[in-house]
């Protein structure tokens, strides 16, 4: 098996680094991490030495490059099935299919008012107009998911999948920014905490040190 690199920026910060990493982590399969600071002098040289975007993430494998994670979500979905990362159902894969993709281009307040500190505790801050629009539609989305398809297990459809993987990020923004949940989303909340391979990326992200622009 050709081996697997991926290339996430930090990790206290880097919610779209953390998606393909869940994801990947949950094949199974062996990979080389490589870890870019961001916000450093050197990091635009150093990420444009793995993606041709000169953006992280990116997954090299063999002599393939990706550099979205949505897209290496998928190569991942399609080189390891047996990992099941989308649902298996026709149409509880094409509902995950729609809330991954809201998420990968959508909630703009939420990102930019409420980006992704894994390590800080901000209870409060963030509201800024629109935010409570995209909280309310996220958790409607885990709701639907829940109710419609999530009876084989706690996650949006029973088993983890992508849609996990993507949702994972607003997870952590929700604990540090301390965004009151209703029962389905706080059960849902605490299952995506209690996942292993988050709990390692948490743990690592706690080491690094603060970017300047969020050390306040």
């Amino acid at each position: 098996m050709t081996a697997l690199t991926l290339v996430v920026g930090s990790k206290n910060y880097s919610s779209w680094s953390l998606r393909p990493y869940l994801a990947l982590a949950h094949t199974g399969q062996p990979f080389r991490e490589v870890v870019i600071p961001l916000d450093q002098p050197d990091t635009a040289s150093h990420i444009a030495k793995y993606s041709p975007s000169g953006r992280v993430p990116a997954l090299q494998h063999g002599e393939l490059v990706l550099w979205d994670s949505l897209a290496i979500c998928e190569y991942l979905a399609e080189q390891f099935p047996e990992a099941r990362l989308w649902p298996q159902a026709r149409e509880a894969r094409a509902v995950a299919r729609a809330v991954t993709a809201e998420m990968h281009s959508g909630f703009a307040m939420l990102r930019t008012h409420m980006p992704m500190d894994v390590s800080a505790r901000k209870p409060g801050q963030g509201r800024a107009p629109g935010v409570a629009d995209d909280i309310a539609r996220i958790t409607s989305l885990w709701k639907d998911c829940r109710a419609r398809f999530g009876q084989g297990g706690p996650f949006l459809f029973g088993a983890f999948s992508i849609a996990d993987a993507f949702y994972a990020p607003v997870v952590m923004r929700f604990v540090t920014y301390d965004v009151e949940l209703d029962a389905v989303g706080a059960a849902y909340r605490d299952a995506v905490l209690a996942l292993p391979t988050l709990k390692a990326w948490t743990e690592a992200a706690r080491h690094e040190p603060p970017l300047a622009r969020y050390a306040k």
